[in-house]
């Protein structure tokens, strides 16, 4: 029974790290921008296709391309936000939520025309294996995914928090009037967020490639999860993503552990509505002051 319990452990720890990592994007675009992105399932499906065709070209493992895959979703990212959102984030906010489900449809729709509806899958040798500690089962590619997912909130949060383009970001993210007047160009700087959000979907994408096969409507399987977590997390706390990443997966290998399977997404969508009712702004939110 112990083994179990902290086999499950194990799991959920690993797998909610990745889950952190996912709903990471979603945390930074709402936090700077206030834009909720629908199109963010479709990016992270996308980054798992391009890592899909990187490791074809250059023969190698998806974890040696981590590099190329950030450069190419942060070019994507700005793209979308310096050629689509930054021309109707001033306007209501259901033009927002239109654009970016468009968006969504047309990213599934380009890779089911490019790629097929066929599953592709991305075999890493060496790492397809589990390592024992005693009595728990850890893979090898889970455990590869959670050490990078860490080292990259780490970074994250030292650029927000360290770097002047962090302070730029979080000037426009507290108030865009006042860091307007302070010279910053808050449509680069949206733009800029937006990509470094898309480099952390295409980080997630990575590393879960080896892990899910890969098909156009996967991204929907991660969205509506993707929200539970960054919600949960409260929207725009880098650290808060990951530990309501690592919360939900606990709750879906203790669910499977103790309940089964078939509970796992009605208890974490039930968590999800309890923690809406009882603290709307998440559980490292606070609720703002008025006048």
């Amino acid at each position: 029974m112990l083994t179990g319990f902290l086999q499950a452990t194990t799991d959920g720890i690993l797998m909610g790290t990745i889950y952190g990592l996912m709903a990471l994007g979603i945390s930074l675009v709402f936090g700077v921008m206030k834009i909720i992105n629908f199109a963010h399932g479709a990016l992270i499906m996308l980054s798992m296709y391009i890592t899909y065709v990187l490791c074809g070209i250059f023969h190698t493992n998806p974890y040696f391309i981590i590099p190329l895959c950030v450069l190419v979703m942060f070019a994507i990212g700005y793209t979308i936000q310096a050629g689509l959102i930054n021309r109707i984030i001033d306007t209501p906010s259901h033009n927002q939520l239109l654009l970016t489900l468009g968006l969504m449809v047309f990213i599934q729709n380009f890779a089911l025309f490019i790629w097929s509806a066929d599953s592709k899958s991305i075999p890493v040798p060496g790492l397809d294996k589990a390592i024992t500690i005693f009595g728990v089962s850890i893979s090898c590619l889970r455990l590869t995914a959670f050490l990078i997912g860490i080292v990259v909130f780490a970074i994250v949060y030292l650029m927000i928090s360290k770097m002047m383009l962090g302070k730029e970001i979080q000037a426009t993210a507290q108030d865009r009037v006042a860091a307007r007047l302070m010279g910053i160009k808050i449509k680069n700087i949206n733009a800029i967020a937006f990509g470094l959000a898309t480099a952390c979907a295409g980080i997630a994408g990575l590393l879960i490639t080896p892990i899910y096969y890969i098909t156009p409507n996967i991204g929907d399987t991660f969205l509506l999860k993707c929200f539970v977590v960054a919600i949960l997390g409260s929207l725009g706390n880098i650290w808060g993503a990951l530990v309501a990443g690592i919360i939900v997966g606990l709750c879906e290998s203790m669910t499977g552990l103790y309940i089964g399977g078939s509970w796992n997404e009605m208890i974490v969508y039930a968590i999800f509505v309890i923690t809406l009712l009882v603290k709307p702004t998440g559980l490292f939110g606070r609720r703002e002051s008025r006048a």
